[in-house]
């Protein structure tokens, strides 16, 4: 792979139908050797966590489209080698951004949660993870999520309070306005009598004003890119909201990057449909 040539994202948006790529992988160490160095990577490479967290699902029984896909993902990284995690002395104001897709496994039909933790502008912590149970709405999907960001920062806000470090309530930015209004509003719902009631302690941490949650704007969802295959255009603005950048000196050229063209017209297939989940979880430490 050393002379390959680059690609602009990890996944495509749409996936080859060739009955050939659908046979057995006739090395899986070789497979699952590239997948367990690429989860190390993605610790500090969070732009391939999504890719990571879908091949990791494949370690079983891989066929050889999901070692092809492993090499794309090297393809992408080859492109972007001098991209890393940009962190800078900022305010200590906790943030998170939390995003779900909706039954986006099409055999289990369970949902793929994703979040990101930012101190001040830096990147501190992200988990790309199979929700446990199935949704039954994208609201419940998306409640989630949001249930289990807030987790992690609680956990964050006592670490740091360990330290005699006080912090502002934290926020909580989720695009699902109903989400985000069962979260809000401690009001039971008759719709939502089927989630957990261990998932309710978000509401709990609003009321003693630790966290605070937030609407964002779809195309401003950061945490989207840690739920979803994305077109380039999208996924190059989340990739830079994300801090992952390449170097000041480097950053006038990096629009005269060449990339090779790769066709993406073929339909979604099995890829996006897997049983096991492990979690992509990183931590990033400056």
């Amino acid at each position: 792979m050393t002379n390959c040539n680059p690609i602009q994202t990890p996944l495509p948006t749409k996936l080859p139908t060739d009955p050939s790529l659908l046979l057995p992988f006739a090395q899986p160490a070789l497979f699952r050797q590239l997948v367990g160095s690429l989860q190390y990577l993605s610790s500090i490479r969070p732009d391939i966590a999504f890719a990571v967290n879908k091949l990791c699902q494949q370690m079983h029984s891989p066929l050889i489209l999901h070692f092809q896909l492993a090499k794309r993902v090297l393809r992408y990284l080859k492109g972007t080698l001098h991209y890393a995690l940009f962190i800078s002395k900022t305010d200590l104001v906790l943030t998170a951004f939390a995003d779900s897709d909706w039954a986006g496994d099409t055999v289990v039909r369970k949902s793929t949660s994703g979040y990101c933790t930012f101190l001040g502008k830096a990147l501190i912590a992200l988990t790309v993870k199979k929700q446990s149970t199935v949704a039954r709405s994208s609201t419940e999907s998306e409640y989630r999520s949001l249930a289990a960001a807030a987790a992690d920062l609680i956990w964050i806000r006592r670490l740091c309070a360990d330290f005699d470090i006080t912090l502002p309530p934290s926020s909580i930015f989720c695009d699902s306005v109903s989400a985000l209004s069962i979260a809000q509003h401690p009001i039971f719902h008759a719709r939502t009598k089927h989630i957990e009631i261990d998932h309710h302690f978000l509401r709990d941490s609003i009321q003693a004003k630790h966290i605070t949650v937030h609407h964002v704007a779809s195309e401003d969802q950061i945490a989207d890119l840690l739920t979803k295959p994305l077109h380039y255009s999208k996924f190059n603005i989340l990739r830079t909201k994300l801090m992952v950048v390449p170097p000041i000196n480097l950053r006038d050229g990096e629009k005269h990057s060449v990339y090779s063209t790769t066709s993406e017209h073929e339909p979604r297939s099995s890829f996006y449909s897997t049983a096991a989940s492990p979690a992509v979880t990183a931590a990033v430490v400056p």
